[in-house]
């Protein structure tokens, strides 16, 4: 009976992933075709378009829609490790296996002594509720290399920081995993690692720097916490236009620059947060390295120019390993995040059309998901800042207590003769 009943929650976190992840591939899979615009598409056009310019041995450095570092052609190039499927099909199966070995990663850590498994269990109820996105992009894919890196980070920091290095090279948000990190072979492993492999690729491939530019260039996306004011001065009015621009829908037109300059400046402001909390945090325990990196990452999201739905999966990947510590303080933020998740699938794919052109219902969507985003984010950063700063010394006293031995003459009048006092 005990081990029946031990065994019951392993089987309806299985059975969980198992019912949901049936859904996400029926879907990307077009069996059921899920609300609004086609979110496979990026697989079957664009990923095997640069597929095809990958196999030559180039990057396709005249693409403008190219924003990633070099060793996001690994992640594109991989479906070929299945030829016997076709590019799209083979894309979903792979990061249908990316995504189950996330959820391994978790369960492994969670059924340790001293850890938990409602990590496992964010994992698997909250990541379908992004829809097929989760599957038609290769961030499941990064997402699975940081959180083997923030599990790692305890007992090996070299494996972790050479698998940051390589995370970062897929997509530059895992740099922000060494937030956290205090052991210096963590650090010297990352940038080892990047810099072995942007040689190689340097070297071997060329334009494999070309998306610094593209990065650089880029505006504010309709999805973004900055575009809640052109959204809101569209209203009023205001005469710019939503066009596809740098690989995403942005705003483009007067003030928008400004905007851009904002949320720019506001990112600026969320790493000097970062930099002096690290300064200043004292009692760093064995969570630290993941609740540090996950409030980076919500920092970074929050205040980008681009939200993307896509970048829930980040987050939802790195709330699930916080979880997996019994003390962790950060179930709340994660909580305000799978909110987040719930509101994002409505505004992506479903109501898209409302959000490009700013209908209210649209604006009311964006609204809600990036103040769940704003809550999270502020939420997460004051409790890890209240779990690692130094705590006040206590008082100690100008002078020491006087006893009152006129209290007690019976013991007074022993201690002058040398005797023990003796209990009446």
């Amino acid at each position: 009976m005990e081990t029946t009943d031990a065994t019951r929650p392993l089987t309806g976190l299985l059975t969980t992933w198992g019912v949901t992840r049936l859904a996400l591939l029926l879907c990307v899979f077009k069996v059921f075709l899920f609300p609004g615009p086609d979110v496979t598409v990026d697989v079957s056009v664009i990923y095997q378009g640069w597929y095809d310019v990958l196999r030559t041995g180039a990057f396709p450095a005249a693409d403008v829609t190219w924003q990633y570092p070099p060793a996001a052609a690994l992640a594109i190039l991989s479906p070929a490790l299945l030829p016997f499927l076709d590019y799209a099909s083979a894309f979903f199966v792979l990061a249908f296996l990316a995504d189950l070995a996330v959820l391994m990663l978790l369960l492994n850590s969670g059924l340790r002594p001293g850890r938990s498994v409602r990590g496992a269990w964010l994992w698997a109820a909250g990541l379908p509720l992004l829809g097929p996105t989760v599957y038609s992009r290769y961030d499941v894919m990064v997402t699975a290399v940081a959180v083997a890196a923030l599990l790692a980070g305890a007992r090996h920091p070299r494996t972790m920081g050479a698998l940051t290095g390589f995370a970062a090279l897929l997509k530059v948000w895992p740099v922000l995993l060494l937030a956290g990190a205090v052991r210096k072979r963590a650090w010297g492993a990352a940038a080892v690692t990047v810099g072995a492999l942007a040689a190689l690729f340097a070297l071997a491939m060329p334009g494999a720097f070309a998306f610094l530019t593209f990065q650089r260039d880029r505006g504010t996306e309709v999805e973004s916490l900055g575009a809640l004011a052109l959204h809101a001065a569209r209203q009023f009015g205001w005469r710019g236009e939503v066009l596809l621009h740098y690989g995403s829908l942005e705003f483009l037109g007067p003030y928008v620059d400004v905007v851009s300059e904002m949320s720019l400046g506001l990112t600026a402001v969320a790493f000097g947060w970062l930099l002096l909390w690290r300064l200043t945090a004292r009692r760093l325990a064995a969570h630290t390295l993941a609740e540090a990196a996950f409030t980076a990452v919500l920092s970074f999201t929050v205040t980008s120019r681009v939200i993307s739905p896509q970048y829930l999966i980040w987050l939802v990947g790195l709330a699930a390993v916080c979880l997996c510590f019994r003390d962790s303080r950060m179930t709340v933020p994660a909580a305000l995040v799978l909110a987040a998740c719930c509101v994002t699938v409505l505004e992506f794919p479903v109501f898209f059309a409302d959000v490009v052109t700013s209908t209210p219902f649209g604006v009311t969507l964006m609204v809600l998901r990036n103040g769940l985003l704003v809550a999270a984010t502020l939420t997460a950063a004051v409790r890890l800042w209240r779990s690692t700063a130094p705590r006040p010394a206590a008082p100690v006293p100008d002078t020491a207590p006087v006893p009152d031995t006129a209290a007690d003459p019976v013991s007074d009048q022993a201690a002058r003769a040398g005797e023990p006092a003796v209990s009446p």
